[in-house]
């Protein structure tokens, strides 16, 4: 229990550390990995049912070479592939934000460095450390969680290529 508590306090501490900014990167990776979770679920779940649905619905067709089974095929065929992308393009978007977000938390501690320099000036280097921790904390932040999201979102765009092939493959038109 102690345990816990101490690592609470811990990342209250870094957050405090961190300034407005960092608690908005935060909250924003939860979301990022919110929907990477949400997209592994959907490929152990939703998606082996709907390959189960249209394999089954294809099979059951007893003509599959005309031009207009063609065209249902590829209707089937390209309805899973953009539920397999889902959130996917969010996913992306959020990548390439998070370390937008850091930037803008490397601009408000610099603003609070310069702050301290107008109204104390130069003398006192404990105040300025301050505003130099708000400036680098929310970069490393925004840097740390835009390369954990590019990973996921590697990963999954490979999965969703994979399964989509699978699919094509599966859907024959042999008769």
């Amino acid at each position: 229990m102690y345990a816990l508590v101490d690592a609470f306090l811990v990342v209250r501490d870094f957050m405090e550390k961190g300034g407005p900014v960092l608690v908005v990167i935060f909250f924003t990776i939860l979301v990022l990995w919110a929907m990477v979770l949400e997209r592994m679920i959907y490929f152990k779940t939703g998606h082996n049912r709907q390959v189960n649905e249209v394999l089954g619905t294809w099979e059951a067709r007893s003509e599959r070479t005309s031009w207009f089974a063609h065209k249902i095929r590829e209707a089937m065929i390209s309805q899973i592939s953009m539920d397999l992308r889902g959130s996917l393009p969010h996913i992306k978007t959020l990548v390439a934000v998070i370390p937008l977000m850091g930037l803008l938390g490397t601009v408000w501690g610099m603003i609070e460095v310069f702050d301290v320099l107008a109204i104390l000036g130069s003398a006192n280097v404990k105040a300025m450390s301050a505003g130099i921790s708000r400036a680098t904390i929310p970069t490393m932040a925004g840097m740390v969680g835009a390369l954990s999201g590019v990973f996921a979102a590697s990963y999954i765009e490979g999965r969703v290529n994979k399964e989509a092939a699978l699919v094509e493959d599966h859907l024959t038109m042999d008769h």
